[in-house]
């Protein structure tokens, strides 16, 4: 025990709650401890050697002495390979269950005694002692799993194993899901369990909310995304290869996962970053589109207290200026903690608030904790235990954490009736006014001052029927909620998208909506890590994530607040947000300096929306994050792979943030092509380097040459901001327009732009040939 976490909890919850904590984390301890079996003697397994072959579509079984192997190339190229007996079904991350198998991949002899498995995409090798190796077409071997290992109990039970691969020396290691470390994944071992890091954290914290075993890997000989799917408890080991190492040393990069138990299955897709990710949605679904509104500023601070306050921070935006489009209210809302509950003497008449500020322009969004306090006469836990809902003990009693009401139980997200159960509840959220949830503390966590913050592993879950302990459910509960409130919310309210976007979550989250950084600590490490966080996640599948803008605990410094608010202004969800402990994040807060330039960044946002509500739709049809690494579209840059510290926003932004004090200039790495300074309209010709200002008002941004930026014109109309193509080149870019918060499907519309007698030339794509655009558009760049 760690004195000071217990410290700690007295200090959170007054005296009487610290003893309950401490009560809590031993009554954990002693379940865990009564409930586990030692582990015994246990023999090690390999495959052994190839014995036969049976043909299936898209592959086919390959067995050894000691275990057998389904290879299955899908339609679309993606390649699932499961040892004894593991099929791609049943899965949390499947959308749709499993793809058809490709008709034209046959499985055929190879040489020394191995299969191989050729298809349009990718060509799989089988080698006679088990090795998988995923090829292109061309040939290259992109990634080699090495034969597995298993450690068995000689008594029976679950087996745990290990699975290694080796990829190209000159790889580099993305995802993992939400790591502040990131985005590239250097050399170290990665934990793959949800996690409340307990208060502020930092680059230097791992493992945080959201864990997927989800690889990207990028290399000369091509990018590929692995998923091991598998929901336990898990390290990922990773180390980069050798590039200058001398012939007889080993110059992979290589990868080693490890799960205490679970099937060994993975799915391999490979291709350009664009390809692997459209692949890589096309399995685990296409990301929920948020509602126009959610991609405006927004506002939350778990402390505004009272309805009076609410107003009056909404009063302050419009007196000063500044775009908003939602504020949040955090768990000090609630009558005594309680989820779907109202404190109406601090929020009397709720729904008068939401229907008065919508008429603003300002959404309600309401916090929801899935911990359900254990107390007779709750009206939620009485129905809760009635409908047999709750995750059981292993015992058979319900299942016991702590959290902010006082002792708790926890709805069980991974059975059908518990998730009915749960979405049906959104219903007295939707009458109080809200429009939109956040999702918070659904790791799960409970907050004791020693041990893993989460419910005993000897919990037992429903696991779609199928039975089982914490150990299989735990990092997919987040998920299992978001999945209730999204399909609640979309019986209850069918006419409008949901907003829903959640602390935790796991590979497949973004069919339910969106993520956020938790409790980044204030700092500049903290704003580095916001950053990071949202990378990876994109890289993942999940492109509407942010952070806390100045950081969730502490009081930022004006030069702080104002650079975070900045990079913020250009990533999918912009929200201030901090501790009720934490200093104020209202711009004005910050001086008159600071609330100048804080405007400048939050009309830039607006002037920017119709490009956001683009791209939300772009990644809707083809899980291309909004915001994606310099390398995106140039995966073979390797200087590229290794810059952290920019990022593309969409096909045509190239946004460098200013991610330390005492900066006015700052080097941006530019990809190939011709870039234009959007503040001073000079060109800068890529790959290289270039040093621009970043004075304290602004962050560098760049356009590509021959892109088309929607954006909203001075009147607020619609505008296409077209910047001029190099000489001899043409471009391009694509405008969805905002059809409001419903279900039409509308038009993607394409431009083209090219140079002719010193002219810029912009013309739509229609069935028939090109035509003027239908709105206005206003021509950028140097000499224009």
């Amino acid at each position: 025990m760690d004195g000071r976490d217990l410290v700690r909890s007295v200090k959170a919850f007054g005296s009487a709650r610290g003893r309950l904590a401490l009560r809590v984390a031993l009554r954990r301890r002693r379940t865990d401890a009564a409930q586990q079996v030692p582990r015994g003697p246990e023999r090690a397994r390999v495959p052994g050697v190839m014995t036969g072959v049976e043909h299936r579509p898209g592959g086919g079984v390959l067995r050894f002495a000691r275990s057998e192997l389904l290879v299955r190339v899908a339609v679309g190229g993606a390649v699932f390979w499961g040892w004894d007996g593991a099929e791609p079904t049943p899965s949390y991350a499947l959308a749709d269950g499993c793809p058809d198998a490709d008709p034209r991949a046959v499985l055929e002899p190879d040489k020394d005694g191995g299969w191989r498995v050729v298809s349009e995409r990718v060509t799989v090798r089988v080698s006679r002692h088990g090795s998988v190796e995923i090829l292109t077409p061309g040939g290259l071997r992109i990634r080699r799993e090495l034969p597995p290992r298993w450690w068995e109990p000689v008594s029976g039970g679950a087996a745990r194993w290990v699975q290694r691969a080796e990829v190209p020396s000159d790889a580099r290691f993305f995802g993992l899901g939400g790591r502040a470390s990131g985005p590239r994944l250097r050399d170290g071992t990665y934990r793959l369990w949800n996690t409340d890091p307990r208060g502020g954290f930092g680059p230097g914290d791992d493992p945080l909310y959201i864990t997927m075993p989800v690889q990207l890997v990028v290399a000369d000989s091509g990018t590929h995304l692995a998923f091991y799917d598998n929901t336990r408890d898990g390290l990922v080991v990773l180390a980069e290869g050798d590039e200058g190492a001398g012939s007889g040393h080993d110059r992979h990069g290589s990868s080693r996962v490890g799960m205490d138990g679970g099937p060994l299955r993975c799915w391999v897709v490979a291709g350009t970053p664009a390809r692997v990710l459209l692949g890589w949605t096309a399995l685990t679904g296409r990301p929920a589109l948020p509602p126009s509104w959610a991609l405006g500023p927004q506002h939350a601070r778990w402390g505004f207290g009272s309805a009076r306050e609410v107003r009056r921070v909404v009063a302050g935006y419009r007196e000063h200026g500044l775009p908003l489009t939602a504020l949040h209210l955090d768990i000090d809302h609630y009558d005594r903690h309680q989820v779907f509950t109202v404190d109406r003497e601090r929020f009397p008449g709720l729904p008068g608030l939401a229907e008065e500020l919508r008429r603003g322009g300002v959404r309600l969004v309401s916090i929801v904790d899935p911990a359900v306090k254990a107390e007779p006469g709750n009206r939620v836990y009485e129905a809760g235990l009635a409908a047999d809902v709750f995750v059981r003990d292993a015992r058979g009693g319900t299942a016991r954490g702590l959290v902010w009401p006082g002792e708790c139980v926890y709805p069980d997200f991974t059975a059908p009736r518990a998730r009915a159960w749960w979405g049906g509840l959104y219903e007295e959220r939707l009458a109080q006014g809200f429009a939109g949830f956040w999702h918070d503390m659904n790791e799960p966590a409970s907050i004791v001052p020693f041990g893993d913050p989460t419910l005993p592993l000897s919990s037992r879950h429903d696991l779609e029927g199928r039975g089982g302990d914490h150990r299989e459910a735990h990092n997919v509960y987040g998920l299992g909620m978001a999945r209730a409130g999204y399909e609640g919310l979309r019986t209850l309210l069918p006419g409008e998208r949901p907003f829903l976007f959640s602390r935790s979550g796991w590979a497949g989250m973004q069919r339910y909506g969106g993520a956020w950084s938790g409790d980044v600590t204030t700092g500049w490490p903290g704003l580095r890590a916001s950053l990071s966080l949202v990378l990876g996640l994109g890289l993942c599948g999940v492109p509407y994530s942010g952070p806390d803008v100045g950081g969730f605990d502490g009081s930022p410094s004006p030069e702080l607040y104002l650079r975070w608010l900045q990079l913020a202004a250009f990533l999918p969800l912009l929200r201030t947000h901090s501790a009720i402990s934490a200093g104020r994040r209202e711009p004005w807060e910050f001086g008159a300096e600071t609330l100048e330039h804080a405007r400048g960044a939050l009309l830039e946002r607006q002037r920017l929306h119709p490009y956001f509500v683009t791209l939300a739709h772009l990644s809707r049809l083809t899980g291309a994050p909004y915001v994606r690494p310099v390398w995106w579209s140039s995966p073979g840059d390797r200087a590229l792979r290794d810059c952290e510290d920019a990022f593309l926003l969409g096909d045509g932004l190239l946004v460098a943030p200013v991610l330390g004090p005492g900066t006015d200039r700052r080097t941006v790495r530019l990809p190939r092509g011709r870039w234009y300074d959007t503040a001073t309209g000079v060109a800068h010709e890529g790959p290289g380097q270039v040093v621009l200002d970043a004075p304290i008002g602004r962050v560098p941004v760049l356009a590509r040459a021959g892109s088309v930026i929607p954006v909203r014109g001075d009147d607020g109309g619609l505008e296409l901001e077209v910047w001029a193509p190099a000489a001899g080149r043409t471009g391009g870019g694509v405008l969805v327009r905002d059809t409001g918060d419903g279900w039409e499907e509308p038009e993607v519309e394409r431009y083209t732009t090219a140079l002719e007698d010193g002219r810029v030339v912009v013309g739509r794509v229609v069935a028939d040939g090109s035509v003027e655009p239908g709105c206005p558009v206003r021509v950028r760049g140097a000499g224009v």
